[in-house]
């Protein structure tokens, strides 16, 4: 729940609390999240900038840097981490100016993938043979690109434990998602392997990524920054992606895959995770719409039992909100005490 000033001011005028008390209140407010980017005009004239430059220089490379050759696209990258870094780094030490410095530095992380690329273009060192062009790296999957991947993560972690801004979990959380589709081939010692491999290694680094999600939600308070959504987001794709591309089986897996989603729609409770429902929702309508189309297709009542539980799920939603607070004590009643205490800190 965000606390707007004009929360208080009603507060106020209901004598719920002091004017005085109301305004220390808001001024120390003020002070703790003064870090926390808001959203107004500068910082989103800030995060769109950085976000086109990042676009421009992580996705958007055109051919013309292919001609430099690997020694010019090393240097060439090497120089822009360079200002980028220093620039960030003034930004945030030497003016007080948090969010721009943090995106310098992010962009500057966003760069280190090329400048890899650069180097193994220059020396010749491919994991799995040449991949090809700069621009294949966001198109195709390719063990070759795991040591870009691998510098981005590593970067990313040393700028986080130079500056703590949460964006910065935005360059790792994707590498790592890319990492899980590039790392089957060397998991597996071969080129060739089947559809179900490749889902396996996504699946299992996905939970692997959201459990390490976890752990910085629990140690990090949202308050200092939200340090666990992307790479929430990243692990999700990946856990998600791998489970329902799998060659599900028979109706039976197909249960299963139902009641995963179904948790990870309870868990965006626990957690207090959107970005939970949202994977779960749509892998719940996946398989709603698989017995629509497959195991009810001639049944007259299916789209009619279907709609009396979707009234069913939005009464229930109304009756959540409007006895939340009960609920809520109920479920620390119930729920055992080591779970609630494992579960993150949301303030």
């Amino acid at each position: 729940m965000q606390i707007e000033k004009e929360d208080l001011d009603w507060a106020v005028d209901q004598d719920l609390i002091d004017a005085n008390v109301a305004d220390s209140l808001w001024q120390a407010l003020l002070v703790r999240k003064q870090h926390v980017p808001k959203f107004d005009f500068a910082n989103v004239s800030y995060y769109f900038g950085a976000l086109i430059v990042i676009f421009g220089m992580f996705f958007f490379l055109t051919l013309a840097w292919e001609s430099l050759g690997g020694q010019g696209i090393f240097a060439l990258s090497c120089i822009y981490i360079l200002i980028f870094a220093l620039t960030g780094r003034h930004l945030w030490f030497d003016r007080g100016l948090k969010v721009p410095g943090g995106l310098l530095t992010t962009i500057a992380v966003c760069m280190v993938p090329l400048a890899i690329y650069g180097f193994q273009r220059m020396t010749g060192i491919w994991p799995y043979g040449d991949p090809g062009g700069y621009r294949n790296y966001h198109m195709w999957v390719k063990a070759s690109w795991f040591y870009m991947e691998l510098g981005t993560v590593f970067s990313g972690m040393l700028a986080l434990w130079w500056i703590r801004f949460p964006f910065l979990t935005m360059p790792i959380a994707y590498s790592l998602w890319y990492m899980s589709m590039d790392l089957t081939p060397l998991i597996f010692g071969k080129n060739e392997f089947a559809w179900n491999e490749r889902c396996l290694v996504s699946f299992w680094f996905g939970i692997a990524t959201v459990v390490i999600a976890f752990f910085i939600d629990r140690r990090i308070r949202r308050s200092q920054g939200d340090f666990a959504f992307w790479l929430y987001l990243s692990g999700l794709m990946a856990f998600w992606g791998g489970l329902t591309l799998m060659n599900s089986g028979g109706e039976w897996e197909r249960f299963l895959y139902f009641l995963i989603n179904l948790f990870l729609i309870l868990l965006s409770v626990l957690l207090r995770r959107r970005v939970f429902v949202i994977f779960g929702g749509m892998g719940v309508i996946g398989y709603v719409g698989h017995l629509a189309y497959t195991v009810f297709s001639s049944s007259l009542l299916f789209p009619i039992a279907l709609s009396f539980v979707g009234v069913f799920i939005i009464f229930a939603g109304i009756q959540y909100q409007k006895n939340y607070t009960t609920w809520e004590l109920w479920l620390h009643r119930v729920l055992p005490e080591s779970l609630l205490q494992i579960l993150p800190k949301n303030i």
